[in-house]
């Protein structure tokens, strides 16, 4: 096995909220209100769509703005990593990568490992260069128990609230994250920052028609058969 390999989510596919838009030649992300469900494929006119996107939808040409998800692990920080990330903007591979905390950052004596003030207080993040990046996998359909689509985002809202989400589920189950019916939910809202316009973040809920209670219950009911099976999900997170 080689050492200091980083093991992540199997990734088979990719959730959007947005899509890249070609403006005085160049290419630029634009914010979208609905999700997009893609495959890892990317032409010259963008991501190939998964056949998941277009089943999703209610019908033709609607906006798929939920999408019902399960999760991988139990454990809240392993279905959803966030850190602030500062990207080399030519090569697009990170140069810091910290917690508030302490971060790793890339120097010209190579890898070191330093104070992190936040990019608010951080010398090396003057520009907007350093922002919050997190990344949340989860399960759609049963097709592969163990791939997972992964969304990515460098939207504080989102961020902020899929963390909440995460440990408030994982209080009030027990801990039974990865059997929980869950939904992602894209929900909008306007702010003094926004200019009153509407911005979208990602939410996540239990799935629709179901309260919490009954998703609870399911999710113990599901945790027990599948350790009666075998299924041994601590070893897995």
């Amino acid at each position: 096995m080689l050492k200091g390999l980083a093991l992540t989510p199997p990734v088979i596919g990719r959730i959007s909220i947005g899509k890249v838009v070609e403006r005085n030649g160049k290419r630029l992300p634009e914010k979208d209100d609905e999700f997009t469900i893609t495959s890892q494929v990317q032409m010259k006119d963008g991501w190939v769509n998964h056949p998941l996107d277009e089943a999703l939808r209610k019908a033709p040409g609607t906006k798929l703005r939920s999408i019902p998800v399960r999760l991988l692990f139990d454990d809240p920080d392993l279905n959803l990593r966030a850190n602030y990330t500062m990207f080399e903007r030519i090569s697009g591979r990170p140069m810091c990568v910290g917690n508030g905390e302490s971060c790793r950052r890339s120097t010209s004596a190579g890898m070191q490992t330093l104070s992190c003030p936040s990019p608010e207080a951080c010398d090396l993040a003057i520009g907007g260069n350093c922002k919050p990046y997190g990344r949340l996998n989860v399960r759609i359909g049963d097709e592969d128990e163990l791939g997972s689509f992964v969304f990515r985002t460098t939207g504080f809202n989102s961020i902020r609230t899929l963390s909440a989400r995460l440990r408030y589920f994982h209080a009030v189950s027990g801990g039974t994250l990865a059997t929980l019916q869950l939904e992602l939910r894209l929900r909008g809202k306007s702010t003094t920052q926004s200019h009153r316009a509407p911005i979208y973040y990602v939410d996540l809920t239990v799935r629709t028609g179901m309260t919490l209670a009954q998703a609870v219950a399911a999710a113990k009911t599901e945790a027990q058969e599948r350790q009666a099976l075998g299924f041994d999900q601590g070893a897995l997170d």
